[in-house]
């Protein structure tokens, strides 16, 4: 049930009485293996929004788009020259704009931003310009999803990367010189409706869902504030009352962002990543009662030519002739034996013991889930 608006004023006056208390209260003696409210959460509504424009690069150091190849630079900067009252005659034919470069411009706009204020911008290439490096961004309008223009971009790049090429083809490139950033490059011209002071009750969607953490967090608001303030939607978001006052809310957001909660433990996961032989073990990751043994057969061939020189007086030539050496070599690995319920850390032991490879603890892990003795989930990305 939604308290009544007297009494939220005095729940207010005793928000801001017991917040300095509860603050310094959670930096001192902090819950073991807890985390910060802010930090396992985000509130519905409150959110960055992306930003997308298409514009000009111009005072390039003749690195911009070869226009033969990429019509569209040339179309935009002739469209352009039309709306200062400049036409290029259109018997002037290929025109080459070796200092200008189609680019795309996105950004993100953040949660509360408001008109005057600026945001950083990247800038990318979308024809074949080498580089933008030293060049300049003209007036860009920045769009969102709903076609309305949110801030408007330009100024100077900042290009991280760098190419080099010589007369006789050899090249060297050093990063992405094909994409700069602009800090503070845009200027909000429209602020996005966030939801926050709307309504009598405010949503807080978890980073992870988890009904463990859920059920955490219900707990750690309402015995800060009271039961039933802090209902739990789902595994996923938890809904709190919230004054209507925007001062109010924002004291008691203060508060509710900067509690310790006692985050539930992960699903066990081992992640294998085939490309780059990385394995991650979760903490929770066992291992029923099995017997592994793995072995690794090595096969050497070798070249090892042979002179042969003829006898002397017998008109014969000296030949190469080949000698192949095959030879192959087994490792005898012992068989090591998992206990039940195996802990992460025997399980590292055990297999350094046996010296395998991340290659080897793939194959090993993977057995292990086949057999369903691997109590975890073994994701392969």
């Amino acid at each position: 049930m939604i308290a009544s608006g007297k009494t939220w004023v005095a729940f207010a006056a005793g928000v801001r009485s017991y917040a300095l208390a509860v603050l310094c209260a959670l930096l001192v003696i902090p819950a073991a293996q807890a985390e910060r409210l802010k930090d396992i959460a985000t509130i519905q509504g409150v959110r960055n929004n992306q930003l997308i424009g298409y514009g000009l690069v111009v005072g390039l150091d003749g690195s911009g788009d070869q226009t033969t190849q990429t019509p569209f630079t040339l179309q935009t900067f002739n469209n352009m020259l039309a709306q200062f009252g400049i036409k290029v005659p259109a018997n002037v034919g290929n025109v080459q704009l070796k200092n200008v470069a189609a680019v795309s411009v996105h950004a993100d706009l953040p949660a509360f931003a408001k008109p005057g204020q600026t945001i950083d911008i990247t800038v990318s290439s979308i024809g074949n310009a080498k580089s933008l490096r030293g060049g300049s961004l003209l007036m860009t309008q920045l769009k969102g999803i709903d076609g309305q223009t949110y801030a408007v971009a330009q100024g100077n790049l900042v290009v991280g990367g760098f190419d080099a090429e010589g007369r006789d083809g050899s090249k060297i490139t050093v990063n992405v010189p094909s994409a700069g950033r602009i800090p503070a490059g845009a200027t909000v011209e429209r602020s996005v409706p966030s939801g926050f002071d709307q309504g009598n009750s405010l949503t807080l969607n978890l980073n992870r869902p988890d009904f463990t953490t859920a059920k955490h967090v219900v707990d750690r608001i309402n015995e800060l504030l009271g039961p039933g303030v802090a209902q739990a939607i789902d595994g996923g978001s938890v809904r709190v009352s919230a004054p209507l006052d925007p001062n109010q809310r924002v004291d008691y957001m203060s508060v509710l962002e900067n509690l310790d909660v006692q985050a539930g433990e992960a699903v066990a996961k081992v992640i294998i990543n085939s490309r780059t032989g990385t394995i991650v073990i979760g903490q929770n990751v066992r291992v029923s009662p099995a017997a592994v043994t793995h072995g690794s057969l090595t096969v050497t061939i070798t070249e090892d030519p042979i002179v042969s020189q003829p006898a002397p007086f017998s008109n014969g030539r000296t030949a190469v002739v080949p000698n192949s050496n095959v030879s192959a070599n087994q490792e005898a690995k012992p068989m090591f034996k998992f206990g039940p319920g195996t802990t992460l850390d025997e399980i590292v032991r055990a297999v350094n013991q046996v010296g395998a490879a991340p290659s080897d603890l793939m194959a090993i892990l993977e057995a292990l889930k086949q057999a369903g003795a691997l109590q975890a989930d073994l994701i392969v990305i």
